[in-house]
């Protein structure tokens, strides 16, 4: 008989379908105002707004889709104003951009110093989570040192099939 091998804490959890976003979308905004306080920075109006939008779900949203739902009931908000909310939102590592997708993803490790992230990201249901692997993050580390490369930040964006989408397949 084999012993079942814990989870590791580096293992990344996709939310189940029909999971309720709320609590992940308060939780991620009681930790940014933290987060904000610590840094004696401000959480606007706006930028609580956009990072609320980026927390409705799992799935990276781009930032002309955070524009119109913004403007969706009539408001006037500019597109600079959301381009700015979401530099300050990445600036205090609250939220991610994912190049690959133009888009931006909550962060699942707020207030964490880490310049090293890795995103796995779903090609079916465009579900994405957050990977903090050490190893990874080493062994890239050591390889681009060996070249002489020096990192200023690392995003490793990881395209595939989440473990839900892979069940119903």
């Amino acid at each position: 008989m084999t012993a079942r091998r814990k989870p590791s804490t580096e293992t990344p959890v996709f939310p189940k379908p029909g999971h309720n976003h709320a609590r992940c979308a308060s939780e991620a905004l009681r930790k940014a105002e933290a987060v904000c306080t610590a840094r004696k920075t401000r959480l606007t109006d706006i930028r609580r707004q956009v990072l609320e939008l980026i927390w409705q779900s799992h799935v990276p949203v781009g930032a002309y889709e955070i524009l119109s739902q913004l403007n969706a009931g009539g408001g006037r908000t500019a597109p600079i104003a959301v381009y700015r909310a979401l530099e300050f939102l990445m600036d205090n590592g609250l939220v991610h951009r994912l190049a690959s997708l133009n888009a931006y993803i909550g962060c699942a490790h707020m207030g964490d110093d880490h310049h090293a992230a890795q995103f796995l990201i779903c090609r079916t249901c465009g579900t994405t989570a957050e990977l903090e692997s050490a190893p990874l993050k080493r062994a890239l580390t050591h390889a681009v040192a060996e070249r002489g490369f020096s990192i200023d930040s690392q995003i490793v964006e990881i395209s595939g099939v989440c473990p839900h989408c892979r069940a119903t397949a």
